[in-house]
């Protein structure tokens, strides 16, 4: 009964959306969002600026990709081979503050949190828009929710006033971990006499004394829910989704035998049985360990760093996730959406790093009905301000929307009960993506 919170089973308000013919979306997509999250340099990595002075185009230098035009840094050199599979927006931009917990909730639900309303995660929307698809949760995130940011504020990965119902399920464990199981998906052997006695006490409940009062409206509407839960923790389907060692070695040694490769690794798995949205965290928090969160000096990482562990981390899990679900034939239906909560100043640091700058910066799409090779947006010339085509993050989760096919001008039963808009007013999918 733990893992009823957490992986979101109260009385699901999609049941009711259900009846009433609201469900929206194409059952046969998904999303994979990855959260880069530290905030990656755009200047060092997807825009960089080779004529600009020292101090702004930094240590790196661009390099031709398989698209013409198409340049990147040459710390990723993987993304070069397959730019035809994905495509840039350069002139993203918030008006929040340059914290990191600010970005995150802006740009996975499309709003900044204000009186007292907390947004949806994009998640969380498809989960209630479209439900469970299998005996697995329809929103999970891997490997764990986003720690510490410094700013105090909500992340943003949650369900929001939609309720606990659509709060992810989250993982809480490295998959890259030899020993890495899920806790309340071990076989019955693994789990011990007492808890399995209480699951066997559950299913007597579901199967037999949930009948005497069937009468109920609170029984019938806690009767699908109930089921879920049970259906979740004693599936085969689900613990065989989430089971790594079903993967060729060296296809699991692709993606990269660390927590990022992996948990890109298990997202496809996921989509793959049924899941609707998986959301990736690269990394936990910025400090004291590995993110993109460049600034130069402890508790934060050096550019040395980046090039030397982040970027090629990321740039071989990357990789593999858009090769992988391409070979599977699943790129069309899947979209990927990499994201981060902003960029990094234009100037180089004292310390040779870069600062927080949501002014500008980069996110990237592929699948989906996106389409490959294309550079949608410009930066100024110091990467400071976008120059041309700005997007906001509205405007981001507008184009996941479109990805999963809701309709970006429909509504969503509010926290006062009034219909509350899907996406802000003015805000659109990046439709040259997908032109």
């Amino acid at each position: 009964m733990g893992a009823l919170g957490p992986i979101g089973l109260s009385l699901p308000q999609f049941l009711a959306a259900k009846e009433n013919g609201q469900v929206k979306g194409d059952d046969s997509k998904a999303c994979i969002l990855i959260f880069n999250l530290g905030g990656p340099s755009h200047l060092d990595l997807w825009d960089l600026k080779p004529e600009a002075p020292s101090e702004i185009r930094g240590p790196f230098q661009p390099i031709p990709s398989k698209v013409p035009g198409f340049q990147l840094s040459e710390i990723l050199p993987l993304h070069a081979k397959i730019t035809d599979k994905f495509s840039l927006i350069r002139s993203c931009h918030h008006d929040g503050a340059a914290v990191h917990d600010a970005g995150w909730q802006m740009m996975q639900t499309g709003r900044r949190f204000t009186g007292g309303v907390q947004t949806p995660h994009a998640g969380a929307v498809a989960s209630y828009l479209m439900g469970r698809k299998s005996d697995l949760p329809p929103f999970v995130v891997l490997p764990q929710l986003m720690g510490r940011g410094g700013g105090n504020l909500p992340n943003g990965q949650a369900g929001g006033f939609l309720g606990k119902a659509h709060d992810p399920f989250s993982l809480q464990a490295d998959p890259s971990k030899p020993n890495f199981k899920v806790p309340d998906l071990l076989p019955p052997d693994q789990i011990g006499g007492a808890r399995m006695d209480r699951r066997r006490k559950m299913r007597d409940l579901v199967e037999g004394t949930i009948k005497d009062f069937e009468a109920s409206e609170d029984a019938r509407l806690m009767d699908d829910n109930f089921q879920a839960a049970f259906r979740l923790m004693t599936s085969e389907q689900a613990r065989s989704a989430f089971d790594l060692s079903k993967e060729h070695p060296a296809l699991r040694e692709r993606y990269g035998m660390n927590r990022v490769g992996q948990c890109m690794l298990l997202a496809r798995r996921l989509v793959e049985n049924g899941v609707r949205f998986v959301t990736v965290n690269t990394f936990h928090t910025v400090f004291n360990e590995l993110s993109w969160d460049i600034h130069g000096s402890k508790p934060f990482i050096s550019v040395a760093q980046m090039k030397q562990e982040v970027a090629p981390m990321y740039d071989r899990a990357y990789t593999a996730l858009i090769e992988d679900l391409d070979q599977r034939g699943l790129l069309d239906s899947v979209m990927v959406a990499g994201l981060a909560e902003f960029g990094r100043t234009p100037k180089v640091n004292p310390a040779g790093g870069r600062d927080h700058w949501p002014q500008c910066f980069t996110c990237s799409f592929a699948g989906g009905g996106v389409q490959g090779g294309r550079i949608i947006g410009k930066s100024d010339p110091i990467g400071g301000f976008p120059a041309d085509r700005p997007v906001e993050p509205g405007d981001i989760v507008a184009t996941i929307f479109k990805g999963l096919g809701f309709d970006h001008e429909s509504h969503l039963p509010g926290p006062s009960g009034r219909p509350f808009p899907l996406v802000d007013f003015g805000r659109q999918p990046v439709h040259e993506l997908f032109a």
